[in-house]
């Protein structure tokens, strides 16, 4: 269905995923106020973050299904409102216990229209080459607005309350209702495609389990008991899934799709990319404010060469993918990006000048990773199971940010609290020591409860413990990128050479 409005269709439906995204991130510079505002503890801290991409990750496969049983306009605009309900919750959150249930059920209004964001995609745009770059244009939102996330926290901080980030949602929500209403097709529906209430909740147990696990065997204080208890109803309910599909016939993740090697390939591409960016992003935004000393919105400034970046190279990405080939284009794209990460470390403590050609270079490789990610896997699968593929796409975007929060971000608190060495002159009492250990928000605020040069001497021993975790982090990601492009390298190899 070749739409004659389908590039306003486009322009609908990428509001709507830009707010999704940036939702993603935006509170990356907002965590220290909200630290201070809420009292929130080093592990709610990361929850707050996580409870979000967690969530819509565990609701995608279910949601795709009830796309295309109710139709994908149907589930969109549901979803929007959902999602503009949770953004007024989640402003005027009072504690936050509050403020996770609200992410949470921003999470279920972002699970039920991101389904229908690509499937809508590709059924409006039927010519290859602007359905391209259309997809390009979608990942480029998709990867920058995750990065300028960041960005529009710290403006909104510079003016308003932390609560004022979920608060500008709510327009562009109404105005994306009433231009959805009107120009977005009606679609088919198929009400007698089945749907399975169970196996969406063991579909989303076995992930937020195995995220739980990973995040508690990474902190300092980790409990090998709850790790495990986590791992094994991670993989019992994984287990109960996959014999549910095949005992009930309901399949929401079809995974003969994954028999296809570029459609494996564009997924695991989707996940390094994402979890990359996203430990990038949460370690970045907290260095420049709490360790430089950048106010958030300088700080979000100085990211900004990210998402610049990503949204150019996602339509151009698009335009060229034909003539460069999504195989090629997989494991280039993470190469470069890897690059980047490398290329950071080396610059790191110079100028932000010598560090913009890194952060160009890190956007360049994240917008063509999502948009040759994004292209292998919606055009590797059946139109009639367009819904599953773009399911199973974004599954892989949202666990992989999820991933990349709760492992490097656990890591970094690990290694900062494993490294912070407290000046033997400063005779600090337990309560101090272990609040300064727990986090650099709180070693911060410890610091400017002593006397000047013992809450200096506090205040560097910190900086220069985030910082090691900051090195571990980049060089970890890096590795991972660039491991990562070797083997989707020698797979793509091996099936131009079957074929």
């Amino acid at each position: 269905m070749q739409s004659r409005h389908r590039w306003l269709i486009l322009a609908i439906i990428s509001s709507a995923l830009f707010l999704i995204v940036v939702d993603v991130t935006v509170l990356y510079l907002a965590l220290p106020h909200l630290t201070q505002d809420l009292g929130a503890s080093a592990t709610q801290k990361l929850w707050i973050v996580n409870a979000y991409a967690l969530t819509v990750a565990g609701l995608l496969p279910g949601a795709g299904a009830l796309a295309d049983r109710y139709g994908y306009k149907r589930m969109f605009m549901s979803g929007l409102v959902v999602f503009g309900t949770a953004s007024l919750i989640a402003a005027f959150s009072p504690a936050p216990q509050a403020l996770i249930a609200a992410r949470v059920l921003l999470a279920v209004g972002a699970a039920m229209m991101m389904p229908a964001t690509l499937a809508i995609i590709r059924h409006v745009f039927e010519d290859p080459h602007e359905r391209g770059v259309a997809i390009g244009i979608w990942a480029a939102i998709a990867s920058g607005g995750a990065a300028l996330g960041p960005i529009v926290g710290g403006l909104m901080l510079e003016y308003f309350w932390w609560g004022s980030v979920f608060l500008l949602n709510v327009p562009v929500i109404v105005l994306a209702i009433v231009f959805a209403a009107i120009w977005i097709p009606k679609g088919q529906s198929n009400p007698d495609r089945p749907f399975d209430l169970l196996s969406s909740i063991l579909i989303m147990v076995a992930l937020v389990g195995l995220t739980f696990a990973i995040k508690e065997l990474s902190t300092a204080s980790r409990s090998l008991w709850q790790a495990l208890v986590a791992l094994i109803a991670s993989a019992t309910a994984a287990r109960l899934f996959v014999l549910r599909q095949s005992l009930t016939g309901v399949v929401l993740i079809d995974f003969r799709l994954f028999h296809n090697r570029v459609f494996s390939a564009g997924a695991m591409t989707a996940l390094v990319a994402c979890a990359t960016l996203m430990g990038l992003e949460l370690a970045i935004s907290q260095r420049f404010q709490l360790v430089a000393g950048l106010s958030p919105l300088y700080a979000g400034l100085a990211i900004l060469p990210i998402p610049l970046a990503a949204f150019f190279a996602g339509p151009l990405s698009g335009h060229f993918l034909q003539r460069i080939g999504v195989h090629r284009m997989l494991w280039l794209s993470l190469a470069l990006t890897g690059i980047g990460f490398w290329g950071y470390l080396l610059v790191m403590t110079s100028t932000l000048w010598l560090q913009l050609p890194t952060f160009i270079m890190i956007g360049v490789g994240i917008g063509a990773a999502m948009t040759a990610a994004s292209s292998a896997m919606l055009l590797n699968a059946p139109a009639s199971q367009a819904g599953m593929a773009a399911s199973i796409e974004e599954v892989s975007y949202e666990f992989g940010a999820a991933l990349g929060i709760a492992t490097l971000g656990s890591l970094l608190n690990s290694v900062y609290s494993s490294s912070l060495s407290i000046p033997h002159h400063a005779e600090l009492d337990d309560t101090l020591i272990r609040s300064a250990r727990d986090s650099i928000d709180l070693a911060t605020a410890v610091s400017t409860s002593l006397p000047d040069a013992l809450g200096g001497a506090v205040l560097s021993a910190a900086h220069r413990a985030f910082d090691q975790g900051f090195v571990v982090i980049m060089a970890l990601c890096s590795a991972i990128l660039l491991l990562s492009a070797v083997m989707i390298a020698r797979c793509m190899r091996a099936e131009r050479n079957d074929n």
